[in-house]
């Protein structure tokens, strides 16, 4: 089954009749026996809509309960299993009631077309997502209830719903759109007619923009190339000359003059990059037809009339603007222009503006081939041997008779090597020269400007096209290799580039500063501002030349996107080193876009642990701190009631649990204390030599007696630790150790020096602990397996391991050989000890002391 149909009922408010037209077309179609029903219709207390919904079936709505209250929404569920043609569903970007299947009602309705039904659906062009700050600024009302455009737009047909603001107001006013209570407040507010007005303009614009779509995919479908002139627009051609500020103003007055006009400025590079415009012109012309509201284009294409012409008639132009020439007179031998061409070829369909301005006739600059690309000191070389060798050869030539043929020859010659080293202009002027001085030294008659003899007048023919086709090979390899070079340049540019970013090795400052030494700029920027309004901030900077706080106060910018944009100063880039700029714009905009987004995940990693962190201090201080607290409650109310004579065995045994759960809770307060302060950072442990055995038995006082073998051997050496952090640490461990071994099977706590460091090793013979969870257990409010609550907070180990890694330790679990779990308290010892290999060899045969 294919995808449902949908058509949306638009409208510029609330009351302009959409739900009246939506449910005037289901009984038109259930007149024609189509399946329709409603899905959901809000009929708001309107007699008149209320009344359309009659002799239409409706599925009955589902109820949800929220904050105390029971309110409708649309069962999908229940519309899908009826199925029918199609489904009337009202407000579209209305937001579903917590507990519904999807958040927004849009969701809802791509879930009805994925099913294939077909939709009928109302919105308000205030509730378009890309509108709601041009609506905030229009009414003052921020709207909540918002809908993706793009929604809109996949719509198979949209139709306004338009009323004048006039009619609108009435129909408030008679009390058809709100209750009489809200009339008066409504006409005051939201719908006072300037509101209205720009409301309407906005739902008639983007209905407009919406139908040129239309006709634009259906001419590019039927590839239909002349041109509909269904509205005015105007195309402005930019040379990137001074001239192109007056050009846009103009087609701006004429699109001013017709309905729904739009401007359009366009300029036109080379494909080879070797003549460009002004950046600068050509950005400030850019922010000038945006200003106008018109949009500005860069299109490539060596011939610029066809160039000009195809892009005129891809947008379906009505006009093209272009400037009068600034070619002097004499230049018009090289071709009519661009503005004759455009004009002669445009046909009937175009209407073609020549514009004339102050830089008429003034000139400018052909794009012809120089041999700029060949080096200053080699074209130098080459002007001298083109223009002083010939002189010079006529004099070496004139003490040695060789014959015309030879002379020619040595004559060519100097011209091939003007060209080698200048390329072509050196040696057209080696060979204009040369050509000159062989005429009026050596072809007879001698010293007259004649030739006698036809045969020499060909051969100096050929003696001139030779060195001109010499010429031009060396200047256009010369050019072709400049332009091999660059695009390699820009290649390994454009990999590193993609490389660095791709891998996220790159932050923002150093890709600003790689811009700034590729470029060869003072200074890198990079610009953005929130609206078209809002001033320019500074994201990013490099380089030490003059601050920028706007684009337009740079040599050169890169816009990237509406309100963002790459400034750098120092020099005018040409136009081929704009194509690796924009490439570099468009990666520190995504640069600094992850760096943004990593701060946000950071930020809310941080949050998400906080949260955890306080969760679970919620639930040890709601469960295992009330427990202890219970038991010392109730023996204290036992011991003071009057109603019960205690025996003296019977209050010691109450004095004992006061005592112990006393001590339960000195030790969860200690803890969660504790890991508060390895939390913030503030533990500062005050390391000093000492000895094991002096702190590790102070560290058994919390265990039963018997429970623990202890093996310190008094022969250690001394370690550098904080004695109270390294005692709780132990602490923790044995309490931990003890917890899980099994009734009558002791704890071993065995110490060990090993090269430049100290081990404590506290085995039980518990169940164990899989090698996946071992990491886990060291984790704040961790229990492993199905520890009871009353087991603890989870917080011991962590807290081990904390104190153990700011005195500049370790803790690691491992397996216990036979089962059970090992940790393994790794310190630094103070000093190398004498008796280092005694101890070794003594750890073998522990002698066991029990606490």
């Amino acid at each position: 089954m294919g995808r449902g149909k949908l058509r949306i009922y638009l409208g510029a408010a609330p009351g302009v009749g959409k739900t009246y037209a939506m449910l005037s077309e289901a009984h038109r179609r259930v007149e024609r026996g189509t399946d329709c029903v409603v899905a959901y219709v809000e009929h708001h207390d309107r007699p008149r809509t209320e009344v359309m919904l009659h002799g239409l079936e409706q599925v009955p709505r589902r109820r949800l309960e929220y904050r105390g209250g029971v309110f409708p929404e649309m069962d999908l569920d229940a519309v899908l299993a009826r199925r029918p043609q199609i489904a009337l569903v009202d407000e579209l970007a209305h937001t579903n009631i917590p507990g519904s299947r999807n958040a927004k009602r849009w969701q809802d309705v791509e879930e009805l077309l994925a099913a294939g039904v077909d939709v009928i659906s109302t919105v308000n062009i205030q509730h378009l997502e890309s509108l709601g700050d041009v609506v905030e600024s229009i009414t003052g009302v921020r709207q909540q209830e918002t809908v993706p455009d793009e929604v809109v737009r996949r719509a198979d047909q949209i139709e306004l719903v338009d009323m004048s603001p006039e009619a609108l107001r009435r129909r408030m006013a008679h009390g058809n759109i709100y209750r009489p209570d809200k009339v008066d407040a409504a006409l005051s507010n939201y719908f006072r007619p300037g509101n209205l007005t720009a409301l309407r303009e906005l739902a008639l614009l983007w209905v407009a923009d919406r139908v040129d779509a239309y006709l634009t995919q259906y001419r590019s479908d039927h590839r239909v190339s002349r041109i509909w002139g269904s509205r005015e627009r105007i195309v402005v051609g930019l040379t990137g000359g001074p001239e192109g500020r007056t050009l846009i103003r103009r087609a701006a007055r004429l699109a001013e003059k017709g309905a729904g006009g739009e401007v359009l400025a366009v300029y036109i590079a080379r494909s080879d990059g070797l003549t460009s415009a002004s950046p600068k012109e050509l950005a400030l012309q850019r922010t000038l037809v945006e200003d106008l509201g018109g949009t500005f284009h860069h299109v490539v294409g060596d011939d610029i009339p066809a160039a000009l012409l195809a892009f005129a008639r891809g947008v379906n132009a009505t006009q093209i603007v272009l400037g009068s020439s600034r070619r002097k007179t004499w230049q018009y031998v090289f071709g009519p222009g661009v503005g004759a061409t455009v004009a002669r070829e445009s046909g009937s369909d175009l209407d073609v503006h020549i514009v004339t301005h102050d830089e008429v006739a003034k000139g400018r600059g052909l794009p012809v081939a120089r041999g700029a690309r060949l080096g200053r000191s080699r074209r130098v070389w080459g002007w001298l041997v083109g223009v002083a060798g010939p002189p010079v050869l006529t004099a070496l030539l004139s003490t040695v008779d060789l014959g015309l043929a030879n002379d020619m020859l040595l004559f060519l010659a100097l011209t091939v090597a003007a060209a080698l080293l200048g390329g072509l202009m050196p040696a057209l002027a080696s060979a204009a020269v040369g050509s000159l001085l062989l005429n009026y030294f050596y072809t007879p008659p001698l010293h007259r400007w004649t030739i006698a003899d036809p045969k020499n007048i060909v051969a100096i023919v050929i003696f001139v096209a030779v060195g001109v086709a010499v010429a031009s090979v060396v200047d256009l390899a010369a050019r072709r290799t400049h332009q091999a070079a660059r695009l390699r340049a820009e290649s390994e540019i454009l990999s590193f580039l993609a490389g660095n970013v791709l891998r996220g090795e790159t932050g923002l400052e150093d890709l600003l500063e790689r811009v700034r030494e590729t470029f060869g700029m003072e200074s890198a920027a990079l610009l953005e501002r929130a609206g078209d309004v809002e001033p320019w901030t500074c994201a990013g900077r490099a380089g030490q030349g003059r601050p920028i706080e706007r684009p337009d106060e740079a040599d050169v910018d890169m816009p990237v996107g509406d309100h963002m944009a790459l400034a750098l100063t120092g020099r005018v880039l040409p136009a081929e080193d704009r194509r690796v700029l924009a490439a570099f714009a468009a990666q520190a905009a995504v640069v600094l876009d992850r760096s943004r987004l990593q701060e946000e995940a950071d930020r809310a990693r941080t949050l998400a642990e906080g949260n955890r962190i306080r969760t679970a201090l919620l639930a040890a201080v709601s469960h295992d701190l009330r427990t202890p607290l219970a038991g010392i409650k109730a023996a204290v109310t036992s011991l003071r009631s009057e109603d019960v004579e205690w025996s003296e065995e019977d209050r010691a045994e109450l004095l004992e649990g006061i005592e112990e759960g006393a001590d339960r809770l000195d030790h969860l307060v200690g803890n969660l204390l504790d890991m508060s302060r390895l939390q913030t950072g503030t533990v500062t442990p005050l390391i000093r030599e000492i000895d094991l055995d002096e702190v590790v038995p102070m560290a058994l006082g919390g265990v039963p007696e018997g429970s623990v073998d202890l093996d310190v051997p008094e022969t250690l050496p001394m370690v550098g630790v904080d004695p109270g952090l390294l005692e709780r640490a132990m602490a923790n461990l044995v309490e931990n150790a003890v917890k899980y071994s099994p009734s009558g099977t002791p704890v071993l706590v065995a110490a060990s020096a090993l090269a430049d460091r100290v081990e404590v090793r506290v085995v039980d013979r518990g169940p164990g602990v899989p090698d996946e969870a071992k990491g886990r257990i060291f984790e704040p409010f961790q229990r492993y397996g199905d520890a009871p609550r009353g087991a603890g907070v989870g917080l011991g180990l962590a807290v081990a391991r904390g104190f153990a890694e700011a005195m500049g330790g370790t803790l690691d679990a491992e397996d216990t050989p036979g089962g059970g779990l090992t940790m393994v308290l790794t310190l630094r010892a103070a000093g190398p000890s004498p008796e280092l290999l005694h101890v070794t060899e003594h750890a073998a045969e522990p002698e066991r002391q029990t606490s």
